[in-house]
């Protein structure tokens, strides 16, 4: 029995070429068997045709001008060109505006529903202890309130007031890396309609995703042995009398704060009262209701149980049987309330939280759908050129190697003007989706952004209080060599840019099995976290009991698919494939087929929207197949899809 893919078969009208192809289908006599199956052919002119490279989606697409060419349009036609061009340039900027400031309120919305959870989660000080706890809760807080910013500034106020140590902050920090790539993954998602384009973006949105849990793989191991981040940025907050200086420029916040404080403000410093253990916080609401506050400090005369309960440096008096003393009492008075919409509301923050979480989603995706229409309409023809050399093209030789490091220095700087990777990441991956930037090239740009916003980091710190800044800055500077270093290892060698094989081969994977996205999704930056947490809640022994036969499995199982790749000859026979296995354990399929049932079970019976996605599913697929019947002889053969492989069986 011998197995024969079905796109390279011959066509029956060349009977000389198909037997010359395919001795296997002969006899001894140059002849085919009587009983052999009729092999479906392909047309003539479609096998002359073929680009072998057409089908590659990791290709970038060729985005060709269809309509007229400016020297063929008379002059109304120009006007109306240059017009229409300034028109969708104003819409694009537009749209880009709201992207960004949907971002801004997606934050302020996760830190209304989860932000209370994790200033809670910060309170167990005795769990930031364990290094690998401290790593899976910063991930979690950082997922909670989509901001590494917030998360990075609830650590320094626990080290300022000597709740936390800078070292067991440092494994913090690293998860807060790895926890503000959610968002532009969650971007990507948004791109799921078209096939191709959604493997481009949700490639390049992982490539963070990769890059960041590949170097705390390697890092966080060999900080929790040595502590090299710690001593190293100590070295370097001994070594230099460092000022306080000013903030870092706040550039973007100055363009998109009308909008967004017209719609939430927030009082953050809730979330970091409660990592800090006040208890009064728990109690306040995150929603800023009064704008213009004044603080005025008063002596108030009260009574104690004994001299020795006196305030020292007050008065300290007795009257009869009563000593008195005297403190100062802060007292806040309300000046101007807020002008935001939510303001006057009396909602609890979970309710303005999910309302907020809703409509930024909503705003967020019609956005980035708009956007990406307006470019593929935007970049056709010489414009199209231009950009891709620009953004794609490396320096002529021998300076090849010098672009990659001049796109990660503009990929910080522009997060440095922009003080926020998740911004700039989450503005890049739909381009990388429509094709404009190619995935080699989206790569350095994420790590440029990743040192960008420790840039910015630093700044902030240093414009810290005096008694802070050295734990401030130290924690800061913590956060920029765990960047710096794990650039050196996973970009300066070609061979060591693994994130960039990963992101593709999860990209090909979800785009063949769309809802993987969201399983990854919930697996990286949810479950896989809690686990961790859990464990480490239950006790070390716990976790070392139930992570090393993963870890040791998950090895395995890596070194057994390699070799099957490369040296499949040095396995047992029995492990040179997974087909021993349950089908569900070495294939997607049977999962893809029992969830587009119960899609396909949700679109009958629940929602009209899925009924039409479906609708349109099956227009497009009887599209394909009736082009693909254009391109073949009539043959009673061709009954089977040409993704798979038939057997043909001969005597």
């Amino acid at each position: 029995m011998k197995s024969i893919p079905h796109h390279q078969a011959a066509s029956p009208h060349t009977e000389a070429t198909s037997t010359h192809n395919y001795p296997n289908l002969t006899d001894d006599d140059g002849k085919a068997p009587k009983d052999s199956v009729v092999l479906p052919a392909y047309s003539t002119m479609d096998l002359v045709d073929k680009d072998p490279d057409e089908d590659d989606p990791w290709n970038l697409p060729e985005l060709q001008d269809t309509g007229l060419k400016w020297s063929e349009l008379d002059a109304k036609g120009k006007v109306m060109r240059v017009l229409t061009s300034i028109v969708k340039f104003i819409l694009l900027v537009g749209f880009l505006y709201m992207f960004v400031c949907s971002l801004d309120v997606l934050s302020s919305a996760f830190q209304l529903v989860g932000g209370k959870a994790a200033g809670d989660i910060f309170q167990d000080n005795a769990v930031l202890s364990n290094p690998v706890a401290g790593l899976v809760i910063g991930v979690l807080v950082t997922v909670l309130v989509q901001s590494s910013s917030t998360s990075s500034s609830i650590v320094v106020s626990m080290v300022s007031s000597g709740l936390l140590e800078v070292q067991s902050a440092v494994p913090v920090i690293m998860g807060a890396n790895i926890g503000t790539s959610v968002t532009n993954t969650i971007v990507a998602m948004m791109q799921a309609g078209d096939r191709n384009e959604f493997r481009r973006a949700f490639a390049g949105a992982t490539v963070h995703d990769f890059f960041n849990w590949l170097s705390v793989l390697i890092l966080l191991p060999l900080e929790a042995a040595t502590g090299v981040l710690y001593k190293l940025t100590k070295i370097v907050i001994d070594s230099f009398n460092i000022q306080g200086g000013d903030n870092a420029p706040d550039l973007l916040n100055v363009i998109t704060d009308p909008l967004t404080s017209a719609i939430i403000e927030l009082d953050k410093t809730v979330i970091s009262d409660i990592a800090t253990g006040d208890p009064a916080a728990r109690n306040k609401s995150l929603i800023k209701i009064w704008c213009k506050t004044e603080n005025i400090t008063t002596l108030l005369n009260i009574t104690v149980p004994s001299a020795a309960n006196c305030t020292i440096g007050v008065p300290c008096w007795v009257e009869g049987n009563k000593t008195w003393t005297q403190i100062n009492v802060t007292e806040t008075i309300n000046l101007e309330r807020c002008n935001h919409i939510f303001a006057y509301a009396n909602l609890p923050d979970l309710a303005v939280g999910l309302i907020l979480l809703a409509l930024s989603l909503l705003i967020l995706c019609t956005c980035l759908i708009l956007i990406v229409k307006l470019l593929n309409s935007m970049l056709k023809g010489q414009v199209a050129v231009v950009i891709k050399k620009v953004l794609n093209t490396d320096f002529p030789f021998p300076f090849g190697w010098v672009t990659g490091y001049i796109a990660i220095l503009v990929g910080a700087g522009m997060t440095f003007i922009v003080q926020s990777s998740s911004v700039f990441t989450s503005a890049i991956t739909p381009l990388v989706g429509i094709g404009v930037i190619s995935l080699e090239r989206a790569y350095p740009l994420t790590l440029g952004s990743n040192i960008g916003t420790t840039t910015t980091a630093i700044l902030a710190a240093m414009a810290a209080p005096g008694e802070t800044l050295a734990n401030s800055l130290q924690i800061a500077l913590c956060h920029f060599f765990f960047n710096i270093a794990g650039i050196l290892l996973w970009y300066p060698i070609p061979f060591t840019r693994i994130p960039i094989r990963l992101a593709r081969a999860l990209g090909n994977r979800t785009a063949n099995y769309r809802w993987f996205a969201a399983i990854y999704l919930l697996l990286c930056f949810f479950l896989m976290p809690l686990t961790i947490l859990g464990l480490s809640l239950a006790g070390w022994q716990a976790l070392v009991g139930v992570a090393v036969p993963i870890v040791v499995l998950a090895i395995f199982i890596i070194i057994v698919n390699l070799m099957q790749t490369r040296c499949p000859r040095y396995l047992p026979s029995r492990l040179r494939n997974w087909d021993f296995l349950p089908r569900p354990l070495h294939s997607m399929a049977p999962w893809d087929g029992v969830i587009m049932s119960g899609m396909a079970f949700c679109g009958t019976r629940c929602c009209c929207c899925c009924k039409c996605c479906q609708k349109t599913e099956d227009e497009e697929k009887g599209g394909k197949e009736r082009k693909k019947s254009q391109e073949m002889y009539d043959n009673p053969a061709l009954t089977r899809d040409n993704d798979y492989e038939f057997t043909v069986t001969h005597l």
